[in-house]
């Protein structure tokens, strides 16, 4: 028989079994508490939708996603709000969760009809929408993204003139914007320099603009009333930098916060739009933009990455407006990287995506890297072509506007970049000179390879110019001129160039068209002469009234194709040229205005 002793009495089951040491039943057992639901389905819903809203309007003042089907962004805001409703519905609703997925599944189908729902047809538009821009599928559309044409380089590419080239990369030029920011004292302790320069044609010059940004958040609280008061301007011909002074400060950038924000300034505005990185600009009177480029997907709902027209953002006013076609000011409408990508996919999928993958027939790619060349008040992007294997050589390069697309492939044979890189650093490897990426020029109808070659301290030391077809063919020089000269002698001998093509920088007459922007008198040995600075240049020409007697009828803001005579290859700063002839817009030539090549 066996015997239960019970301390304390009472059944030993009622509590569960056992008691506390104190000889004290255990407290009973209590049902955890049930949520308690709203009473009335209609503050259910209300509430609901209140929480939903609010967690909306927050994540899209923070996030900013653009309102399209195309973006992918949206689908995750839109799945998020469709989340965060029917976690409310179960909290209004009393749901514990009991039963796992299969219930809580059973709720939100019964509970949260409309997100449910909303949710089903985002996942099939997904789906669809991915299949429909599979490049498997597509590789044919792919390839057309970039309309090319094959073009003749010597033909159509000029000789670039000296004030033309650009001699800084991205850089050279924030060095010395860093440098030249930190002279001015009243804006080096509360402002810095974006690192994003937009390289662009200002007033016939090649430059880089970026805008400045406040130093930290306290310095934005003690200066954002009267914005970021000027703009950085870099001529990568002279190497000099500026800094211009607005009158009113900037007071819409990618520096700002809160609504003066230039991102949410712009999704605020155009909320289905969809933007590449905005681009900062200058028009030719000086007034600071942002280019915004609306990006579209041309093929299935993800696919075929292309520009439609730009929203252009005044950066002091914050005044903005979407532009089908752009100004001709505006310079840089698509990026580098939408414009390389574009000819990849032609270069991959021409011939089929199978082909890109097995046999590789006629598959190419562009190199790595690429630089800006202004032509035509224009700025083009370039980069090289090589074939899919990558055998360090290239097949040709190819010249697109950044306004336009416009695109132009040559057919060119020759070294890629980085050897035409490494053999011009090789010519001066005791000076430990690196050489950034290269621009192709026309050089006596030469495709050439030109490139600065910088110090430790990233400034510009020298100058190097490589044949593209012959990339053994090297010259230095500490000028362009010097450069270009000893170049010049390598190809005569070489063969290359007739003897008549090898001393024209020097001492020849040359003949370009520009607007007046500055007219200056002096008499000399009893004769007039009149100095004239053009637009963009560096110096004055000097029009003698003796030999140019029509020279008294210029005035400023006249057009005028002229012609003048260096004694070295570059157009002195500051200095004067003598010239020897002009023409005004639209009249034609005579012997009385432009002299003939022997005068010259």
């Amino acid at each position: 028989m066996a015997f239960i002793f019970r301390f304390g009495g009472g059944d030993p089951n009622a509590y569960g079994g056992g008691f506390n040491p104190d000889g004290r039943p255990p407290r009973p057992r209590r049902n955890p508490k049930k949520r308690r639901a709203f009473r009335s389905p209609l503050a259910r819903t209300l509430t609901n939708l209140a929480v939903t809203l609010v967690f909306g309007l927050v994540y899209f003042y923070l996030e900013l996603p653009a309102l399209n089907l195309h973006a992918e962004e949206f689908y995750i805001f839109a799945f998020l709000v469709c989340a965060i409703y029917c976690v409310c519905a179960m909290v209004t609703s009393g749901f514990q969760g009991d039963g796992g997925a299969k219930a809580y599944l059973k709720f939100v189908r019964k509970q949260c009809a409309i997100p449910f729902l909303a949710v089903c047809l985002l996942i099939v538009a997904l789906a669809l929408g991915g299949i429909s821009s599979w490049v498997v599928l597509r590789a044919g559309a792919y390839s057309k993204l970039l309309p090319i044409r094959t073009g003749d380089f010597t033909a159509e590419v000029d000789e670039i003139s000296y004030d033309q080239i650009p001699m800084l990369d991205s850089d050279s030029a924030a060095r010395l914007g860093a440098r030249k920011l930190g002279e001015l004292a009243d804006m080096v302790s509360q402002f810095e320099i974006l690192d994003d320069y937009t390289q662009i044609n200002y007033r016939g010059r090649p430059v880089r603009v970026t805008s400045l940004r406040y130093g930290d958040l306290i310095k934005w609280l003690t200066n954002r009333g009267d914005g970021l008061p000027a703009y950085m301007i870099i001529d990568m011909v002279s190497q000099e930098a500026e800094v211009v002074r607005l009158e009113q400060g900037m007071r819409y950038t990618t520096a700002e916060h809160l609504g003066r924000n230039l991102y949410r300034h712009l999704r605020f505005h155009f909320p289905t739009m969809m933007f590449d990185e905005p681009m900062f600009e200058i028009d030719e009177e000086g007034t600071p933009y942002w280019v915004c480029p609306r990006i579209v997907r041309t093929i299935g709902l993800f696919g075929g990455v292309d520009v439609k027209g730009a929203v252009l953002v005044n950066a002091i006013t914050g005044d903005c407006e979407f532009y089908d076609e752009v100004p001709n000011w505006v310079d840089r409408l698509y990026s580098d990287d939408i414009i390389l990508q574009q000819y990849d996919y032609y270069g991959q999928y021409h011939n089929g995506f199978i082909n890109s993958i097995f046999g590789q027939r006629d598959v190419t790619v562009t190199t790595e890297g690429c630089n800006y060349i202004a032509i035509d008040d224009d700025v083009y992007v370039y980069t090289g072509v090589t074939s899919v294997t990558s055998d360090e050589s290239n097949i040709g390069f190819i010249l697109s506007n950044q306004r336009t697309k416009e695109t132009s492939f040559y057919a060119i044979a020759g070294a890629e970049e980085y050897s035409a890189k490494a053999s011009a650093e090789s010519q001066v490897q005791q000076m430990r000179y690196e050489a950034t990426f290269p621009l192709l020029l026309n050089i006596a109808d030469q495709p050439t390879y030109f490139m600065t070659l910088k110090g430790q301290d990233g400034l510009v030391k020298m100058y190097a110019m490589v044949n593209v077809q012959q990339y053994d063919i090297v010259s230095t020089g500490s000028t362009v001129a010097d450069c270009e000269n000893s170049y010049r002698q390598t190809l005569a001998n070489r063969g290359l160039i007739s003897a008549g093509q090898q001393n024209v920088v020097a001492g020849s007459a040359q003949t370009q068209t520009g607007k007046i922007v500055e007219i200056r008198t002096a008499v000399i040995s009893g004769n007039t002469h009149y100095y004239v600075r053009m637009e963009g240049a560096l110096g004055y020409l000097d029009f003698s009234a003796a030999e140019t007697p029509r020279a008294v009828l210029l005035d400023v803001g006249d057009t005028i194709q002229y012609t003048y005579v260096l004694d070295g290859a570059e157009f002195p700063k500051n200095g004067i040229v003598p010239a020897t002839g002009f023409l005004f817009e639209g009249e034609e030539s005579s012997e009385n205005t432009v002299p003939s090549d022997n005068a010259a």
